[in-house]
């Protein structure tokens, strides 16, 4: 409680949770597009609860391994050394969950330019999803992300009330926008390439992380939120152009 006071009083845990709230939240953009468009593939009626599901467990991931900080530290401890790197265990967390994503989005996208492939492509000829294996892909990206997220929140402050309270915010809002942003990239097909190619990038940023060459994350969001304007944009466009088309159909007819 004394912590608590004495935190509460110093203008510096405020500005570090301001700081680490926003961090948190723009790290949780990558959790929350590959739930979005994981659960879009599923029967309309469960899409919600997975969706809460995924969020809440993303939530119970973050605060367990604030729980055991002391062993996550050790885990950018190297392994074993390899082309002059040396590899520690989130490293090939990083690489793995990196090398998911690049084959889950390039099989997304492969789904979307043909949706009826050959069985041999890609393990399979439909795009249908099930419930279980949804959860199962979503835990294990939920995990990726988590240790991504906690590193970054110890290398940023030492006081885990600060990093518990940032995390709770960053997941409540993860969990408001979760629907509305779910339901915006199904109604948009092209928001849904989109997506899918920032999940690519996101894949091949966590492999060069991996490997011990780490782009800067302001890069990427910047990247990111360029091509969402640009894409803004285009559907401003086609917004226009059919409307001036239904007024001139409109006068044509009287």
């Amino acid at each position: 409680m004394d912590t608590l006071l004495t935190l509460a009083a110093d203008p510096a845990a405020w500005a570090a949770l301001a700081t680490l709230i926003v961090m948190e939240v723009v790290l949780g953009i990558d959790n929350l597009i590959f739930i979005a468009i994981l659960t879009n593939r599923l029967p309309e009626e469960r899409r919600d609860i997975a969706r809460k599901v995924g969020i809440g467990l993303a939530l119970i991931m973050r605060l367990a391994l604030l729980g055991t900080i002391a062993f996550i530290v050790t885990l950018t401890r190297p392994l074993f050394e390899l082309f002059g790197h040396g590899f520690s265990w989130r490293d090939l967390i990083l690489i793995g969950g990196g090398l998911f994503l690049v084959w889950k989005a390039t099989k997304e996208i492969h789904h979307k330019v043909d949706p009826d492939p050959a069985p041999t492509v890609f393990g399979g000829g439909t795009a249908s999803l099930g419930f279980a294996a949804a959860m199962f892909q979503i835990v294990l990206l939920d995990m990726v992300f988590s240790i991504d997220s906690i590193l970054t929140a110890v290398g940023m402050t030492p006081h885990v009330p600060i990093m518990v309270i940032a995390v709770v915010v960053a997941v409540l809002a993860m969990l408001f926008a979760a629907t509305p942003l779910a339901n915006f990239i199904n109604a948009n097909p092209t928001i849904v390439m989109l997506a899918l190619g920032f999940l690519l990038m996101i894949g091949m940023v966590l492999i060069a992380d991996g490997f011990g060459a780490p782009v800067p994350k302001g890069y990427i969001y910047a990247a990111m939120a360029f091509s969402a304007l640009v894409e803004g944009l285009n559907m401003m466009a086609r917004r226009a152009s059919r409307r001036r088309a239904a007024e001139a159909a409109q006068a044509r007819q009287g």
